[in-house]
């Protein structure tokens, strides 16, 4: 084996890269650091100049106190960098009372009480759960379940205090139900802001998904907002058609290819199962003498392939035709 001098190996080249993130309103990086599989930011922001006591109820000018001294820093998850997990770190800031002098926890701006994730993360989720199931997208994010299971409850205790910002210009919704888990009777609607297919928001989470969770859902736009939107994107069931129709006055449906592909395969597996089961297990040359022609999709009236099974695979095609646009 020949071994080389360390003086004939070539210099490493220094490479510089930039990573742009979408940070929360009011929040600054501090700090960037690259580990094996992840990414760590170090964010801050803007103390407030007062405070609550969660206690006595007394307001009074914010009296902080930190860990810096110390090193407490506190780890949030938030959306992945690169497609590897990313992390909110920021030194634990707490507030104290001057009248009882109890000392309660500043809570971050971009998060909620009692969690380990960013409220954006919290949507992310929500939108991974639309065609998929709580154990998919857990193992996605490389999460557990119950997390997912826990983020879905907190947004449907929030969903009466949804508030779409009467400014925001929306020009495509979408919408479509979630559950937890396959087969589960729990579901919920979700109605998602899609105007800028970059970064699509999610604007309101309503339990149910009939006619009255769509309605629920538009209801929170104001007449205007409604008034703006040129394109909803719903399955092809009728609750959620119904309702857009009804308060989208000057929007058109589009349809994905998603839900097109699907009902044209349901069409075709559909005729492909009426044949006997005889026959898609052994194959005999010759012709199919003593089976009737509606069981092989052949028309009476004609030795080719039908009339039925095409019909029927049409009448699918046909539903999503017309109004609907596919995109």
């Amino acid at each position: 084996m020949e071994t080389v001098s360390p003086s004939l190996l070539p210099e490493p080249v220094m490479a510089n890269l930039t990573i742009e993130i979408d940070l929360p309103e009011g929040v600054t990086i501090t700090g960037y650091h690259r580990l094996p599989d992840a990414h760590g930011v170090e964010v801050a922001w803007l103390w407030p100049e007062t405070g609550c006591c969660p206690r006595c109820k007394t307001v009074a000018p914010a009296r902080m106190e930190s860990h810096l001294e110390v090193g407490k820093t506190r780890v949030v998850r938030d959306l992945d960098i690169l497609g590897q997990p990313a992390f909110f770190c920021y030194q634990a800031v707490f507030h104290r009372c001057p009248k009882c002098h109890h000392r309660h926890d500043l809570l971050p701006p971009f998060k909620r009480k009692d969690t380990s994730y960013t409220d954006r993360f919290e949507k992310q989720v929500l939108q991974l759960l639309i065609g998929s199931s709580e154990a998919e997208v857990a193992r996605r994010l490389g999460i557990s379940a119950d997390t997912v299971r826990f983020i879905v409850k907190n947004q449907l205790a929030d969903s009466q205090a949804f508030r779409v910002d009467p400014k925001r210009v929306i020009t495509d919704i979408g919408m479509d139900e979630i559950s937890l888990k396959k087969r589960h009777k729990l579901y919920v609607t979700i109605m998602t802001d899609l105007s800028d297919p970059r970064h699509p928001r999610v604007l309101a989470v309503v339990p149910g998904r009939d006619e009255k969770a769509a309605e629920a859902c538009l209801q929170l736009l104001t007449s205007e907002q409604r008034e703006a939107v040129l394109r909803y994107r719903v399955d092809l069931g009728a609750a959620y058609n119904k309702a857009c129709r009804l308060l989208l006055k000057n929007a058109q449906a589009a349809v994905d290819r998603f839900h097109v592909a699907k009902l044209f395969g349901e069409a075709v597996d559909g005729v492909r199962k009426k044949n006997h089961a005889e026959l898609q297990e052994e194959a005999v040359e010759g012709g199919a003498e003593g089976v009737p022609f509606a069981d092989v999709g052949v028309s009476p009236r004609s030795v080719e392939p039908d009339g039925g099974g095409t019909r029927e695979v049409g009448s699918a095609l046909r539903a999503v035709a017309g109004a609907a646009e596919v995109v």
